[in-house]
C-alpha cells in the first residue's frame, strides 16, 4: 500500500521515511543497478502510438542480429489524460514487463534503473504512474477536483498495454503482468477486464479484500503487541478499535505498528535501493509527488471510511483466470497476510497457478522477494506447458 516519499531518508530496515498518512500500500520492487537513464530524466514525449524505430528494425532483425535497445520516458494520453511512463530494455525482442506501482500515489519510477537495471538485459521493462501519482499528478494537477476509482486506474493501464503493444511492435502479442499490494488490486481488475492482453499475472503482497485482510492484520498485530506487553502499541489499537473505521488516521497508526512487528523477523532491505535518480529530486518533483500522495491517500481510505480500499474485493470479479497466476507471499506479511491471499489462491482456476511463501519477509520488499519475482518472470520466457 503506501510507500515512501521520493527523495526521504532512509529509516531502518532500509525503507524511506514516511509520514503517518503516507504509510500504506507497497509497491513491488526489485534488484538492479546504477542510475536512471538521461532520457528518463527529461519530460520527453513518448506519446504518439507509433513503433518505436529500434523495434522497427527489431522487426527486420534475423537470428543473431544486433540488439535494439528501447530506452525512453515520457507522457502517453491515458484515459483522456497525460501519464508518464518509463520503458527501459536492451533488446524490442525480449518479453514485455509492466509494472504496476503501488499506493496508491507512490510510483517507482524516481528508482526504476536503479531497481530494474538488471532486468532489462532480458526484458523489456516498463513503469508508469497512475493518475494521481508523481508526474501524472505533476502534469494534471486538476485531477484532484476528480474521484479516484480502481476501475479507471485499470482501465489507463489497459489502455497503456495496448500503447505498447504499436509502440514495441508486439501486434497482438501479450505483455506480463505484474503488481504488489495496491497494484495487485489494480493489476488484477487489469487482467480480469482485459485477459487477451497479458501473458500471465505475477503477484506479491496481494490485496485480496479490505475487510478481511485488514480485519486480519488488526487481529495478528494486536496479539503481537500483547505477546510483547507493548502498553504504547495496545493503547493505540485499544483506541481505534477493530475495523472497519472511518478515521482516515486509524489505517496510518496500523501501519506503523504493523512494519514496528515485520522489522523483528523479516530480513531488511538494502537502504541504497530508495535514492531517488537524478530528474525525480527536485524540489518541482517533490511537491508533485507530495500533493499527488496525499490526493491518492484520501482518495483510497477515505474521508469517512468510504474510499476505493473499503471498496475491493476480488472474489467479485471471480476466480476464473484466463492466464497463469504466480502469487509471492511474505509469511511475516501483516499488512496483507498469507492466510488471506492463500484462501484467495485456493479458489483460482487458471491455466496454471503457484503460490510462492518466502520465509522472513513481510510486506515490504527484501533480497527473498526480489529473487522470487524474478525467478517468476524467468520462467515466463517461454510458454506455460
Amino acid at each position: 500500500m503506501q510507500e515512501a516519499r521520493a527523495g526521504s531518508a532512509p529509516r531502518s530496515g532500509g525503507r524511506p521515511r514516511t509520514r503517518l498518512r503516507a504509510a500504506m500500500w507497497l509497491a513491488v520492487a526489485w534488484a538492479g543497478s546504477a542510475t536512471l537513464p538521461a532520457q528518463a530524466q527529461q519530460s520527453s514525449s513518448v506519446e504518439p502510438a507509433v513503433r518505436h524505430p529500434a523495434c522497427v528494425e527489431a522487426a527486420k532483425g534475423t537470428t543473431g542480429a544486433n540488439a535494439r535497445p528501447v530506452d525512453e520516458a515520457g507522457f502517453v494520453r491515458l484515459g483522456g489524460l497525460r501519464q508518464w511512463v518509463l520503458i527501459e530494455g536492451a533488446d524490442c525482442r525480449n518479453p514485455v514487463v509492466l509494472i504496476v506501482h503501488g499506493g496508491p500515489g507512490n510510483p517507482y519510477t524516481p528508482y526504476a534503473h536503479a531497481l530494474f537495471g538488471d532486468w532489462a538485459q532480458r526484458f523489456t521493462v516498463v513503469h508508469w504512474d497512475q493518475r494521481g501519482a508523481g508526474k501524472t499528478f505533476g502534469e494534471n494537477p486538476q485531477a484532484a477536483e476528480d474521484p479516484l476509482t480502481i476501475e479507471r486506474i485499470a482501465d489507463d493501464g489497459n489502455e497503456l498495454t495496448r500503447y505498447l503493444q504499436v509502440r514495441l511492435g508486439l501486434g497482438e502479442r501479450p505483455v506480463i503482468l505484474m503488481g504488489g499490494s495496491w497494484g495487485s488490486a489494480v493489476a488484477v481488475h487489469m487482467a480480469m477486464r482485459a485477459p487477451a492482453l497479458y501473458r500471465a499475472y505475477v503477484g506479491s503482497s496481494q490485496l485480496v479484500s479490505w475487510g478481511e485482510d485488514l480485519g486480519e492484520s488488526y487481529r495478528r498485530t494486536h496479539a503481537l503487541a500483547r505477546q510483547a506487553s507493548d502498553a504504547a502499541t495496545l493503547a493505540k489499537l485499544d483506541a481505534m478499535g477493530p475495523p472497519p473505521w472511518k478515521d482516515p488516521r486509524h489505517f496510518g497508526q496500523l501501519r506503523r505498528a504493523t512494519r514496528k512487528y515485520e522489522a523483528q523477523v523479516t530480513d531488511p532491505a538494502p537502504a541504497g535501493w530508495w535514492k531517488p535518480a537524478a530528474g525525480y529530486d527536485t524540489p518541482a518533483y517533490a511537491r508533485a509527488y507530495t500533493e499527488g500522495e496525499d490526493y491518492s491517500y484520501l482518495e483510497f481510505v477515505g474521508k469517512a471510511g468510504d474510499g476505493m480500499g473499503p471498496g475491493i474485493d476480488l472474489r467479485r470479479l471471480g476466480t476464473r483466470f484466463a492466464m497463469p497466476v504466480i502469487l509471492i507471499q511474505g509469511v511475516e506479511d501483516l499488512v496483507t497476510p498469507m492466510t488471506v491471499s492463500r484462501a484467495w489462491f485456493d479458489e483460482l482456476k487458471a491455466p496454471d497457478k503457484r503460490f510462492v511463501p518466502l520465509a522472513r519477509t513481510g510486506h515490504d520488499p527484501n533480497a527473498a522477494m526480489l529473487k522470487a519475482q524474478l525467478d517468476a518472470i524467468e520462467g515466463l520466457r517461454d510458454p506455460v506447458r
